[in-house]
């Protein structure tokens, strides 16, 4: 099967570019929608300029478009037209679990009348339990961006093994999606088990618009081969 990733740079994302990749099908190309207004329904803001240079690194072709609309629908006839111009595909995956409902069927219905599927990745799973497989596997997820409380403190963090259980009692507690599927916080992936390199993340800049609002600006990205990283580790 020969697919196209919708790619943010986010755990969700990554995790279904993983498991495209772990089937076996063939990644025609990454497309990453590039808002430039906060309030887009179907895209999040924080860190998508870079995943031209994650896709750069993973060596498959990347697809950019802007999205100056907040419209679903509207958003999602800008992807048909992106999808529409490349080469043919039998689908375009999303990450996630499925519960951005809007996401999907906008996305479904605009691509329908060109015979692609949309769907997201891991359907029906349990988002704790996959967040948890994706740090058991060696993804470094940081939180880019979030909008909602209790997520303050979190913003510009690593997700890690370690402090999980306390971002699980978070969400409990503050009643957030401990995926952040919702639009209750977005991620940015520094590393991934068929990353050939590590990002490294320099001038990282904290922007917060309010106590329930802020995200990440990055100045300044950098490769660095894995054996660096362990070395770096010691």
């Amino acid at each position: 099967m020969k697919v196209g990733i919708l790619y943010s740079g986010g755990k969700d994302s990554a995790y279904a570019l993983g498991h495209a990749l772990e089937k076996g099908w063939e990644v025609a190309y990454l497309l990453t929608v590039v808002p430039t207004r906060k309030d887009c329904y179907l895209f999040h803001y924080a860190t998508t300029q870079h995943a031209a240079e994650v896709a750069k690194m993973l060596g498959i072709k990347h697809v950019r478009i802007e999205c100056d609309i907040a419209d679903s629908a509207q958003e999602a006839e800008l992807v048909k037209d992106a999808v529409a111009k490349e080469e043919k595909v039998d689908a375009l995956i999303l990450g996630g679990v499925g519960l951005q409902e809007t996401q999907i069927k906008s996305l479904q219905n605009a691509l329908r009348p060109l015979k692609v599927e949309a769907f997201a990745a891991h359907a029906g799973h349990s988002h704790e339990e996959l967040v948890w497989e994706m740090l058991e596997k060696g993804y470094k997820i940081i939180i880019s961006q979030f909008a909602s409380d209790g997520l303050k403190d979190w913003l510009g963090k690593e997700i890690t093994k370690e402090n999980f259980l306390l971002l699980i009692r978070d969400s409990q507690k503050y009643g957030f999606h401990i995926g952040f599927e919702g639009g209750y916080a977005d991620t940015f992936c520094l590393d991934a088990p068929y990353f050939p390199k590590s990002i490294l993340l320099e001038d990282v800049k904290k922007v917060y618009e309010d106590a329930y609002n802020g995200h990440v600006e990055i100045g300044k990205m950098t490769f660095i081969p894995k054996e660096s990283v362990v070395e770096m580790k010691r």
